[in-house]
C-alpha cells in the first residue's frame, strides 16, 4: 500500500510549481485585459481606419497616377513626375505662400485674444458667468454659419461694417473683391470662429492652476501683471502649446471660410493650399496631380509639428 506524498518534499514540490501557475495566470490575464481592451477601441480604429489612413494611402497612391474621377482603370502610371510638377509650379509655391501667411495672420492674433479673454473671465466678480458664455458661444457656430453671416457683414453697400465706416466719414471698403483686404477678412472670420474653443480650453487651464501659488505670490508682495507674467503665463505653457499646434494645424487645413467668402479670389489672394487641392480634384478633374498636393502639404504639416514638438515642447516642460 502507497501512502500519499507528505512532509517537506511534498511542500518544496508544490512550491516549485507555484510561480509556473502564477505566472501562466499572470500571462492569461494580460491578455484578457489587452482582448478587451482592442475590443473596446475597435470601433475608434474602424473609424480611423476608413476616415483616416485608408484615405492617406489612397492619396498617395492616387498621386503616382495621372488620373479622372473616374476611378484609376484610366489613369496612366506616372511615378513622381507630380511632385515634380510642384516643386516647379509657382502657382503651388503662390498658394502655399497664401497658406503661410493667413497662418500668420490667424494663430498668433487668435491664441492673443483667446488668452486675454480667459485672463479676464478668471476674474471671481460678479456675474463673470455671463461673460464666460458669451465669450464661448463662437464655439457653437459651425464655420459655415459664421463665414455666412460675415458675408453679409462684408457687402459692400449694405454690410455693417461699410455702415460704420461711412458713419465716420470715411470711404466703404471692398472687403472680398479687393487683393489687399481679402485675406484679412478671411483671416477674422477664422479668428472669431476659432475663439470659443481657444478660450474654453485657456480657461480652463488658468483655473487648473492652484490657487495657494497665487496666495503665496501675494505675500511676497506681487500682484497685477507680475502674477500673470511669473505664474500665470509658465504653469499655462503647456496649455498654450496645444492651443498654438491645433491652430496651426486648423489654419493650414482651411477650406469652408474659402470656398464661401472668395472661391480663392481675388487674384489668388486666398487661393489656400487646400482650397487648391479641391480646385484641381473637383474643378479641374486633375485628382492625381491633386492627391499629390495633398500629400506634399501633409509632410509639411508634419515636419512644422514635429518641429513644434522638438524645439517649444521641451521649453514648455522644462521652464
Amino acid at each position: 500500500m502507497k501512502v500519499a506524498n507528505s512532509g517537506p518534499a511534498a511542500a518544496q514540490t508544490a512550491a516549485r510549481a507555484l510561480p509556473g501557475q502564477v505566472a501562466r495566470r499572470s500571462r492569461l490575464r494580460v491578455g484578457q485585459a489587452t482582448l478587451v481592451s482592442l475590443l473596446y477601441l475597435l470601433p475608434s480604429l474602424i473609424v480611423f481606419t476608413v476616415f483616416v489612413f485608408y484615405p492617406l494611402f489612397k492619396s498617395f497612391y492616387l498621386s503616382l497616377y495621372a488620373t479622372n474621377p473616374f476611378g484609376l482603370s484610366t489613369g496612366v502610371y506616372v511615378g513622381l513626375k507630380q511632385y515634380n510638377i510642384i516643386l516647379h509650379s509657382q502657382t503651388y509655391h503662390d498658394s502655399l505662400l497664401v497658406t503661410l501667411l493667413y497662418t500668420l495672420y490667424t494663430v498668433p492674433l487668435g491664441v492673443l485674444v483667446a488668452l486675454t479673454l480667459a485672463v479676464l473671465a478668471n476674474a471671481q466678480v460678479r456675474g463673470i458667468a455671463v461673460f464666460r458664455t458669451l465669450f464661448a458661444l463662437p464655439v457653437g457656430v459651425s464655420m459655415a454659419a459664421a463665414a455666412l453671416v460675415f458675408a453679409l457683414f462684408y457687402n459692400p453697400t449694405a454690410g455693417v461694417f461699410n455702415y460704420w465706416l461711412r458713419s465716420l466719414g470715411l470711404d466703404g471698403v471692398q472687403w472680398l473683391t479687393e487683393p489687399r483686404p481679402a485675406l484679412w477678412s478671411v483671416a477674422f472670420v477664422s479668428i472669431w470662429a476659432g475663439l470659443g474653443f481657444n478660450f474654453i480650453i485657456l480657461l480652463s487651464g488658468i483655473q487648473a492652476i492652484p490657487e495657494d501659488i497665487y496666495e503665496s505670490a501675494k505675500i511676497d508682495g506681487a500682484s497685477g501683471f507680475r502674477l500673470f507674467r511669473s505664474i500665470t503665463l509658465p504653469l499655462l505653457s503647456p496649455t498654450l502649446f496645444f492651443v498654438l499646434v491645433i491652430s496651426i494645424i486648423s489654419a493650414f487645413q482651411s477650406f469652408t471660410q474659402i470656398d464661401l467668402l472668395t472661391k480663392g479670389g481675388p487674384a489668388n489672394s486666398t487661393n489656400v493650399v487646400v482650397y487648391s487641392i479641391y480646385r484641381d480634384a473637383f474643378i479641374n478633374s486633375q485628382v492625381g496631380y491633386a492627391s499629390a498636393q495633398a500629400v506634399v502639404l501633409f509632410l509639411i504639416m508634419l515636419v512644422l509639428t514635429a518641429i513644434q514638438f522638438l524645439v517649444i515642447e521641451p521649453r514648455v516642460h522644462y521652464s
